[in-house]
């Protein structure tokens, strides 16, 4: 284990961390939120000096490192600055409790969007826009950034982005990892800075078209109003609907629309299965809401469908936002609801969840195993995209799974050591592992985590840390020999 090295990471970390702080700073001062800002002043100068003396006093001998460390070091990395991104909450005691302020930060970061807050309007200007901006963090990857602006050598790179990002694989766009991470950045922003420019065309606040922004870009959803997005227009919530939807699709995809390679990006199935699944899942809502639900929902055909198309999108890409309490909805349409919570958005982009290309690829692997009962003798490839899945791809996909149903099997017996209803404790754990961010009854899109004890709080930090990283990251540090030299 390369130890050196991964301290020098989170050194790194520490220092980019107190980087962020500016904008809360800028925003306290603006609103006159005087000592707000300077808290977040002086946490992130301490925090921008200590990050900087770990890097200059801690050179490693060796600048490379292989997966384990990467692993590690990804993992490590996102409790620190989850950590870090808490204590701001804590010393303006506007979340006081550290198991609350964390939950909150790891939410944040993870594009997970669940809150224990009750009032987030009581919140300060700088507290909101730094609790939406650990979204916009997150949704791309913090240690993508670090690659970005601070390339490192050998193979640590692509190690590093592995660990991070979410999917079943990852490769390089381009030739050079930085080049890589820069283009991921660059698109993620550009999307961003149009979303933004949109919301502010079509009558948004500048402040909420920030927030908003961030929450959608990475897919995390914490609103700045009690009421989330029912507050604002037909039109903003129609912008942010398709948004959300982009924000889910495969980063892969635009760079490929970028170079002119349509062909290819065209060709990728699972966007195609994204799209047939979230267009099925809206068609089956609308009508279940036109026929079977005890209260209306919507005016007219159009309302319903507005309703659904922003629902579906925000819990299929993990966003989180609501327009309307889906708690109320009938059963048929939570089902719904819940069974895209599962599936989640595209291998490659800001969304969670198990991601489409998983499913299809479980899919594919049972219908391969009948074909086997039927002709045993016939020996059938699986492909993706045209292109022959390996055998590695396939065993790390049935391993994620089983690792998946442990964890989820897990959380759930422990929460429901706190006596509360079960589709509360199980769609608890479902928001939280698939980083979503509502569940249903205590937890849906009007209620909150507040209610739940430290203990279950931890859990659920820990399963959104997991879901967002993959869950291997965050399973090795309870691996003895991953310690060993």
């Amino acid at each position: 284990m390369n130890f050196s090295i991964i301290i020098m990471i989170l050194g790194t970390i520490i220092l980019l961390t107190g980087a962020f702080f500016l904008l809360p700073v800028i925003t306290g001062v603006i609103y006159g939120e005087y000592h707000i800002a300077l808290i977040y002043l002086f946490l992130g100068g301490a925090y921008v000096v200590c990050g900087y003396l770990i890097r200059k006093l801690h050179k490693p001998e060796k600048d490379t490192f292989y997966a384990k460390e990467g692993f590690v070091a990804v993992a490590l990395s996102w409790i620190v600055m989850s950590l870090l991104g808490a204590f701001p909450f804590m010393l303006t005691g506007e979340i006081p409790a550290l198991a609350d302020a964390l939950f909150e930060t790891v939410s944040g970061f993870t594009t997970t969007g669940s809150s224990i807050l009750t009032d987030v309007e009581a919140l300060s200007h700088a507290s909101l826009i730094w609790r939406s901006f650990t979204h916009w963090v997150g949704g791309m990857g913090v240690l993508v950034f670090m690659l970005a602006v601070l390339p490192m050598t050998g193979g640590s790179s692509m190690n590093l982005m592995k660990a991070e990002s979410p999917g079943p694989s990852v490769g390089k766009l381009v030739p050079k990892i930085r080049h890589t991470a820069f283009l991921l950045y660059a698109i993620y922003g550009i999307m961003t800075v149009i979303l933004v420019l949109l919301l502010l065309m079509f009558g948004m606040p500048l402040f909420d078209s920030l927030c908003t922004a961030f929450g959608t870009a990475g897919t995390g959803g914490f609103g700045i109003l009690n009421s989330s997005m029912g507050h604002y227009s037909p039109l903003l919530q129609n912008i942010v609907t398709v948004f959300m939807l982009l924000f889910g699709v495969n980063f892969s995809f635009y760079y490929y629309i970028l170079i002119r390679k349509q062909e290819e990006a065209f060709a990728m199935e699972e966007i195609r299965w994204y799209f047939i699944i979230y267009a099925a899942a809206v068609v089956l809502i609308t009508l279940n809401l036109r026929t079977g639900a005890d209260v209306q929902v919507g005016k007219s055909v159009a309302d319903t469908i507005r309703f659904a198309a922003f629902q579906v999108s925000s819990v299929m890409t993990t966003t989180g936002f609501s327009t309307a309490d889906f708690n109320r909805w009938p059963a048929f349409s939570r089902t719904i609801l819940v069974l895209v919570m599962f599936i989640g958005a595209c291998a490659g982009s800001t969304g969670g969840g198990m991601k489409v290309s998983r499913i299809l690829l479980y899919f594919r692997q049972i219908r391969r195993e009948l074909g086997k009962q039927i002709h045993p003798r016939t020996v059938k490839v699986l492909k993706m995209d045209g292109r022959t899945l390996e055998k590695d791809v396939l065993h790390s996909a049935s391993v994620f799974l089983m690792a998946y149903v442990v964890i989820f099997a897990l959380s759930v017996l422990i929460i429901t050591l706190e006596n509360k209803d079960l589709t509360t404790s199980f769609t608890a754990v479902a928001a939280t592992i698939n980083n979503i961010g509502p569940g249903l009854n205590e937890v849906g899109p009007t209620g909150n985590f507040h209610g739940f004890s430290p203990l279950s709080k931890y859990v659920f930090i820990f399963d959104m840390l997991a879901g967002r990283l993959e869950l291997f990251p965050m399973l090795l540090l309870f691996a003895p020999d991953t310690w060993k030299k």
